[in-house]
């Protein structure tokens, strides 16, 4: 095992440091599988009762959780035709988020930094997640030509309201606050509080009652970080975010006329026109979908994203070149057709994801 994730028993807890400060702690295929095995070893250990997941802090003392997966190894199969390695990360990823989210045992994940894509899925799905004032929630998937992945088909569309549809779409960054608002984190925790919370967990006694010793632990150390501003435009996005397309979004965003209208047009006009319209149907047509049926579902959007020009040339854009200014085919909304985006819904070239 690489020093990438660092997996360690303390006392009745699974302690799991994802350990690549410099890159954020960003997810790798190692880090995924090294992760899946612990965890399924300590599930069917009797002995030990909770997880507690964090991040490595950085030499310049910020603590990213994990800034989701490492989607340059996937840019570096761009001109292998069969995707090998997308074929297979996708799966050993998603297989992970599904155990996550099926965890018999207490699953605590303590943020205090950046949390997106691949490292919502480590953390969103485990029963306790603990965020500080510099916890920065996001899904920016369509800004690469992604789609909201991870299990995003199962949360978003059951936030509040629309808020999961907007956070899709528009990738828009969160704190703590609203997370919690939302139902996206269960505790809010003073970042100089944390250490101390994370040591106390690793000693505490979880030989009965796991659950709730985590609960009474947390909610002694819970600290109120203010209101939500999410919160103050939730009326706004139920409102311009209850339509039957994008297109309908951007004409009710032009008619709100507010800052915040012209704002998140602002942002939905960076996003790929593709991964728009993929993301609208994954979010309104399959959010009563269950978990396994989720990540069935992402699965084929994955793929066929992997197969397609906008992903690759938003990674170019973001992560390679960083000139932030993709080409994307289609450029227009209204030149991406019901049947494109039909394709991607369809069983993948090499088949369906298999679970386990």
């Amino acid at each position: 095992m690489s020093d990438e994730i660092i997996l360690e028993r303390k006392g009745w807890t699974g302690s799991v440091t994802l350990n690549r400060p410099k890159a954020l702690n960003a997810l790798t295929q190692p880090m995924v599988l090294a992760l899946d095995a612990r965890l399924r070893e300590w599930a069917a250990d009797d002995s030990l009762a909770a997880v507690v997941v964090r991040g490595a802090a950085r030499e310049d003392g910020r603590v990213p959780f994990c800034a989701g997966g490492d989607i340059r190894l996937l840019y570096g199969e761009r001109d292998d035709p069969a995707r090998d390695f997308a074929t297979v990360f996708y799966a050993q990823e998603y297989r992970l988020n599904t155990f996550v989210y099926r965890y018999p045992k207490p699953y605590v994940a303590l943020i205090d930094g950046v949390v997106m894509g691949g490292g919502v899925g480590v953390s969103t799905h485990g029963s306790h997640r603990v965020m500080t004032e510099n916890a920065l929630f996001a899904m920016p998937e369509t800004g690469i030509g992604l789609f909201p992945d991870v299990g995003a088909t199962y949360f978003l569309p059951r936030l509040r309201g629309r808020a999961g549809l907007y956070l899709g779409l528009t990738g828009a960054r969160i704190g703590a606050a609203d997370a919690l608002c939302l139902g996206l984190a269960t505790h809010t925790v003073a970042s100089d509080a944390l250490q101390a919370l994370d040591e106390t967990l690793l000693a505490a006694d979880l030989g009965e009652d796991a659950h709730g010793s985590i609960d009474r632990l947390l909610a002694d150390c819970a600290t109120d970080l203010g209101p939500a501003p999410l919160a103050a435009h939730q009326a706004a996005i139920d409102r311009c975010f209850d339509a039957g397309s994008v297109e309908e979004i951007v004409d009710k965003l032009e008619a709100e006329g507010s800052d915040w209208a012209g704002e998140t047009l602002a942002a939905l006009a960076q996003k790929s026109p593709t991964s728009l319209k993929v993301t609208f149907r994954q979010l309104t047509e399959y959010g009563a979908h269950g978990f396994e049926e989720a990540m069935a579902l992402e699965y084929r959007l994955a793929m066929h994203c992997n197969l397609d020009h906008d992903f690759f040339e938003g990674i170019r854009a973001q992560l390679i070149d960083r000139d932030r200014n993709p080409a994307w085919c289609p450029a227009r909304l209204d030149e991406v057709t019901a049947q494109v985006v039909d394709a991607y819904f369809g069983v993948p070239p090499r088949g369906d994801m298999e679970f386990w």
